[in-house]
């Protein structure tokens, strides 16, 4: 082969080249992948969060959904007669069916949103976990249990990852806007964890209240695992949570007189009520088992052998009437403590320990306004009551935990 000819096959071996990285190149350049995901901009809810017209405002809570990689990760603790097959998609179905049964505001996932040590890949874990959460376009928060960072991700990695999700308005750490003067000397990086945050929901449009904050919806990171004087236990909410928690709370008190300009309303609350999230329970849960409470208690209370002083701290910033809480899956109980309601989401996830034959359950919180002459005013009652996963999505445990009148 002549010199002429070699080089001729060479210019079009060398085009031929060129034409498919062009080709590749036009086909995916708009298409940056992080993983296996094309790069796209966040979907946001309607923002920010408020009452509706009617004066309502619904929660579901989604306690311990354990994901792993899908239809392949298996059921835990079902019967054999209940499921022909059983795994993650059951999961994924049961937050379909509630999402659009109970037609929710907000979603809170409160922790061990996926179960690390099952998938490879958290990331795609996480995606897939809340999905049916992006596809319903609701607005939702959650924060991690002791579970989630035990495959691909940090703690501070996977938060990070959540917020940046579809819809989320979850926060790695607090705003600046959150700090209050009682917080000064304090950076907002000097916060233990990662997922705590406070979001304010408005009160309904077109009232005297549309402007102000009538419900504080806390979320706190309640840690994993740590070792305390060489026994291991769980992670517990620590002193700077708490100052945040505190300082948050004291810059409620400014607001004071946006509620006393609230004419016509017979609140005698001077600060919105809150709600509070987080995953492992305290230590005085432990109480609850000697005390009336409504739902089921059959597991022991597993949390961390150190009190942090998480009760006092709620109780003295006189807002929060319940926290909502996970991790222990066979409970599903409300329980009160020092007027504080304590209240288990109960099992959700079928990748979860459970009891075989006791359905998967999620629980609905509703905030409701307290009607004026003329407009909605402030915070009347709040109820709950839990779904099952069953045929029927089964209603049970409906209770009143905080009622206006009842508190005056």
């Amino acid at each position: 082969m002549n010199k002429t000819m070699e080089g001729l096959y060479s210019l079009l071996y060398l085009a031929l080249i060129l034409t498919i990285l062009f080709s590749l190149h036009t086909q995916i350049a708009h298409k940056l992948l992080i993983g296996k995901h094309p790069l796209h901009l966040k979907k946001t809810p309607h923002l920010p969060l408020r009452f509706n017209s009617d004066g309502t405002f619904k929660i579901l809570q989604v306690a311990d959904m354990h994901y792993g990689t899908g239809v392949l990760t298996s059921c835990k603790d079902v019967l054999a007669s209940e499921f022909h097959y059983c795994s993650d998609l059951n999961t994924t179905h049961f937050l379909k069916r509630i999402i659009e049964a109970e037609k929710p505001d907000f979603i809170a996932f409160t922790g061990d949103n996926i179960f690390g040590s099952s998938t490879p890949d958290a990331a795609e874990s996480l995606l897939r976990a809340f999905a049916p959460a992006m596809e319903s376009g609701l607005p939702w928060a959650a924060v991690l249990g002791n579970h989630d960072q035990e495959s691909t991700m940090t703690r501070l990695e996977l938060m990070s990852f959540i917020s940046l999700l579809d819809y989320s308005v979850s926060q790695t750490n607090p705003s600046v806007e959150d700090a209050s003067s009682a917080a000064k000397g304090n950076t907002i990086t000097d916060i233990d964890g990662f997922g705590n945050y406070n979001l304010r929901v408005y009160g309904a449009p077109g009232s005297h209240s549309a402007n102000s904050t009538l419900l504080d919806l806390f979320f706190l990171d309640s840690g994993d695992r740590e070792v305390v004087q060489g026994v291991r236990t769980y992670g517990w909410i620590k002193e700077s949570q708490l100052r945040w928690l505190h300082g948050v709370s004291k810059g409620y008190q400014g607001r004071k007189e946006d509620f006393h300009l609230l004419k016509g309303s017979s609140s005698a609350t001077p600060t919105p009520c809150a709600l509070a999230f987080f995953h492992i329970p305290i230590p005085e849960v432990r109480q609850l088992y000697y005390q009336k409470i409504i739902g089921q208690f059959q597991e022991g209370v597993a949390c961390s052998s150190v009190n942090s002083g998480v009760l006092q701290a709620l109780v003295s910033m006189g807002d929060v009437k319940a926290v909502f809480m996970g991790h222990d899956h066979k409970n599903d109980f409300c329980g009160n403590l020092e007027s504080i309601w304590f209240c288990y989401g109960g099992g959700f996830g079928y990748h979860a320990y459970g009891i075989a034959g006791w359905p998967r359950r999620a629980r609905v919180i509703l905030a409701e306004l307290e009607k004026g002459e003329n407009s909605w005013m402030g915070m009347e009652r709040i109820r709950t009551w839990k779904r099952l996963d069953d045929e029927k999505l089964s209603k049970l445990d409906e209770q009143v935990l905080w009622e206006l009148h009842h508190a005056k």
